[in-house]
C-alpha cells in the first residue's frame, strides 16, 4: 500500500525556520518525480519543489534561497528544510510522489501527481 505521511508543521514567527519530513513507502522509492506543494487559505495547490529519479531538483521562485528539498532513501524519507519564513509562507504542506506524466518540475500541477499525503499545518506569523 503506497503510503505518504508528512510532520514537522507547526506554527512560528517570521524569520524562523522548520524541517518538513514526508515518509513514504517503498513503492514509491523509486518514483519518477516526488516533491512537496502547498495550499494557503483560500488558494489553489502549488508547488514548492521536486526532486525527480536522477536527482535534479526544482523550486518555485518563491522559495528559492530559502527552502531546500533532499531526500534520504535509506530512510525512505522526504525533507523540506524552510529558512527564513514570511506569512505569506502559511500554508497546509503535502507532499506527493508519481507524476502521471510529463516533466518533474516545481510548475507541474497538482493533478498530475498518483499519490498525496494528509498534509502538515505551517503557519508564520508577523
Amino acid at each position: 500500500q503506497v503510503q505518504l505521511v508528512e510532520s514537522g508543521g507547526v506554527s512560528v514567527q517570521a524569520g524562523g525556520s522548520l524541517r518538513l519530513s514526508c515518509t513514504f513507502s517503498n513503492h514509491t522509492a523509486g518514483s519518477n518525480c516526488i516533491g512537496w506543494f502547498r495550499e494557503p487559505p483560500g488558494k489553489v495547490r502549488e508547488g514548492v519543489a521536486t526532486i525527480d529519479a536522477d536527482g535534479v531538483i526544482d523550486y518555485d521562485d518563491s522559495v528559492k534561497g530559502r527552502f531546500t528539498i533532499s531526500k534520504d532513501n535509506d530512510k525512505n524519507t522526504l525533507y523540506l528544510q524552510m529558512n527564513s519564513l514570511k506569512p505569506e509562507d502559511t500554508a497546509m504542506y503535502h507532499c506527493a510522489a508519481e507524476l502521471l506524466d510529463g516533466y518533474c518540475y516545481a510548475g507541474v500541477s497538482w493533478d498530475e501527481f498518483t499519490y498525496w499525503g494528509q498534509g502538515t499545518q505551517v503557519t508564520v506569523s508577523a
